[in-house]
């Protein structure tokens, strides 16, 4: 059997993590946005009101979108 040895640079990469601690805090932001926007969508009031038909949903949106920024940020 031939084994490989492994390179410096091979072995600086196990090293490495995918996600450092600014993307951590990015998507803890991200969830407590989309957890603020679910919050707006409960409620007694008048199922037609702005705040959950318009306000509500565009908060969820722009949480997902801010958590795909916090996963794809180098």
């Amino acid at each position: 059997m031939i084994e490989k040895k492994a390179t410096p640079a091979m072995q600086e990469n196990k090293s490495e993590l995918v996600f450092n601690r600014k993307n951590y805090k990015l998507l803890l932001i991200s969830i407590a946005i989309v957890v603020l926007g679910f919050i707006l969508m409960m409620g007694t009031t008048d199922i037609y009101d702005f705040r959950k038909t318009l306000l509500a949903p565009m908060v969820v949106l722009f949480g997902f979108g801010f958590g795909v920024y916090a996963i794809l940020k180098k």
